[in-house]
């Protein structure tokens, strides 16, 4: 299967830095997809994005942080993903293992996804991704269990590779119930080493996530509810706590599609370059000056249509209401000062454009991919999903 998907769009945010504007347009999660395996074959995966190519400067997205990049969401590498799983079993109990370039098994799936184009500003506290993975999985029953090793290093641009010297530094486990078709809840933990200084040596970040989720068979009902906790270590003496929950929920109403979010994550608040967008990368817990707590609710709509050939586009408009404030007091960096206010409005119009097939989930393989009880075949992708 292969398809590719993109999204044209334009934001415009109010205030953005000092009290002024900004409108911005960007051709978003530009990305190519193959998936390809058979019965007694190993499933490959692989995703290519070329956000390097057209977010260089990085969407806004007040509050997300991450790689360099804070109050604009930074592009993803070029090679996203690609693994290669090798699944046996049956119905009753079933076992994998995947080994590549991917998601570590830890949170929950990719924003890219789930309903909105904006991002969370929980991603980097919510999922592990781009790394050199080693998974095992296995589902017995209702219960699957994923145990994994990768790197801890972050990528520093869009062309970068895992650092050598740090693969298998990490590790994670992530335990998921399927109570019913579905439904599921999970739980997981990692350990993950120098994340923001590739060389090593860095704050650690130890992180809990657990979440329940559930996807109606024909894609028109979907519901996440989340909480994460990062915390950093230096050896063993622990410095910040990072907390985020997040409840999401989208539905069918007619041809349209209606989404709801709600979010509230804390954020290290880090020295700027010249660039007020930009930190400099690699300087976790030696550069922060304070630490805000956002909490955002945002409304979607969209209106998915599917044209002969199996092109899909889908306009849409989202708006968000963020409101910051700190958490760390005296506090070198103070929202309402360096934004204008506290509180930032967010729109966000434009068109999903897709054609052929794409994931319908981000951040499980092999046995720990749902199915459907009495299948061996993955879930079909969700329509409302189609970007």
């Amino acid at each position: 299967m292969i398809g590719a998907h993109a999204i044209g769009m334009v934001t415009h945010q109010s205030p953005a830095v000092r009290g002024e504007s900004l409108t911005e347009g960007y051709l978003t999660q530009p990305t190519l997809m193959l998936h390809a395996g058979g019965p007694t074959l190993p499933t490959i995966q692989l995703m290519l994005s070329f956000e390097g190519l057209t977010l260089e400067r990085g969407e806004l997205n007040p509050g997300i942080v991450g790689e360099g990049y804070i109050d604009r969401r930074h592009p993803h590498t070029y090679l996203h993903e690609l693994t290669a799983t090798l699944e046996r079993g049956s119905d009753r109990a079933r076992g994998s293992l995947t080994v590549g370039k991917g998601f570590a098994p830890f949170g929950t799936d990719d924003p890219m996804v789930r309903p909105f184009v904006k991002y969370p500003i929980n991603h980097h506290l919510a999922q592990i991704l781009e790394r050199v993975v080693a998974i095992g999985a296995l589902r017995v029953g209702a219960l699957g269990l994923e145990a994994g090793s990768f790197n801890g290093d972050e990528p520093e641009s869009s062309g970068d590779a895992p650092n050598r010297s740090r693969l298998w530094d990490s590790w994670s486990v992530r335990a998921t119930v399927y109570p019913i078709d579905g439904a599921e809840l999970q739980a997981s933990y990692a350990n993950v080493r120098s994340p923001e200084i590739p060389k090593g040596g860095g704050p650690d970040d130890r992180k809990w996530s657990i979440s329940g989720r559930f996807e109606s068979a024909g894609g028109r009902q979907y519901a996440l509810a989340e909480w994460e906790r990062s915390t950093g270590y230096v050896g063993s003496e622990k410095t910040l706590d990072f907390d985020s929950f997040l409840i999401e929920a989208q539905t069918g109403a007619g041809p349209l599609m209606l989404a709801g979010r709600i979010e509230v994550t804390d954020r290290a608040d880090e020295e700027r370059l010249s660039d007020p967008f930009r930190t400099l990368a690699g300087g976790h817990d030696f550069s922060i000056l304070g630490r805000s707590r956002w909490t955002i609710g945002t409304l979607g709509v969209a209106l998915p249509l599917t044209l002969r050939g199996g092109i899909a586009f889908a306009p849409f408009i989202e708006a968000a209401q963020h409101g910051v404030r700190e958490t760390l007091r005296p506090s070198g960096f103070v929202p309402a000062d360096f934004y204008g206010s506290d509180r930032i409005l967010v729109v966000s119009a434009g068109l999903k454009l897709g054609i052929g097939a794409r994931h319908s989930r981000m951040g499980r393989y092999g046995a720990a991919i749902p199915r459907q009880r009495g299948t061996t075949a993955p879930e079909p992708s969700s329509p409302q999903h189609a970007h």
